[in-house]
């Protein structure tokens, strides 16, 4: 409930900057961020396009658009958002392993392997890590062990990543297990967190 409660005052806070500055686009991306937070998918699309319209120079930078196009099954939109962001952010990996989850959803996980873009120098051991397994190069307990090393995050982030990849895979209750871990066990001040809740949320998952 506090959870809740947090996000809907974020809102309201947002939503009277945007009433005071409508062309200010980073309040937009803000609001948006927080829909997304509340599960509000659709809502959150529409604020990050009017980010866009009003700044057509954040395109690029608009990651979270994509994981919401992923949750609204835009699929191919998705994957086209992390390909653009790929050109400013090269070294996170994350970008595009969810390009590969879009294209796993639209296709199947082998032709989303074959694409998986080259990404290194990611600083975090873990992402590597899950880099490699989704590039089919290691195996589950690997990205566990690493994510192990890294305390807190490093265990969200493995468990997290390992939900996607059983998911994309059509393996639900691994897929399950690992993603409400993540969401419950190992609760960090991140976006992806409440990425976890999301994911929780929509998909029925207690």
């Amino acid at each position: 409930m506090f959870l809740s409660n947090s996000l809907e005052n974020q809102f309201k806070r947002w939503n009277e900057i945007i009433y005071n500055q409508p062309k200010n686009p980073n309040a937009y991306i803000r609001r948006g961020m927080v829909n997304f937070q509340l599960a509000k998918i659709n809502e959150s699309i529409q604020d990050f396009d009017m980010a866009e319209q009003l700044d057509a120079s954040l395109k690029p930078y608009l990651w979270q658009r994509g994981l919401s196009y992923y949750y609204a099954e835009r699929f191919t939109e998705g994957a086209q958002q992390f390909e653009i962001d790929l050109i400013v952010n090269a070294q996170d990996v994350e970008e595009t392993v969810w390009r590969y989850l879009c294209i796993a959803r639209l296709t199947n996980v082998t032709e989303a392997r074959n694409s998986l873009l080259t990404v290194k120098n990611d600083p975090r051991r873990v992402m590597q890590r899950v880099y490699d397994l989704y590039a089919g190069n290691c195996t589950p307990d690997d990205v566990l062990t690493v994510g192990q090393l890294e305390g807190t995050k490093g265990n969200f982030y493995s468990h997290l990543y390992l939900g996607l990849y059983y998911e994309a895979d059509n393996n639900l209750d691994l897929a399950q297990d690992y993603t409400v871990k993540a969401a419950e066990n190992y609760k960090i001040d991140d976006y992806m967190w409440y990425l976890a809740q999301v994911h929780k949320t929509l998909r029925g998952w207690s």
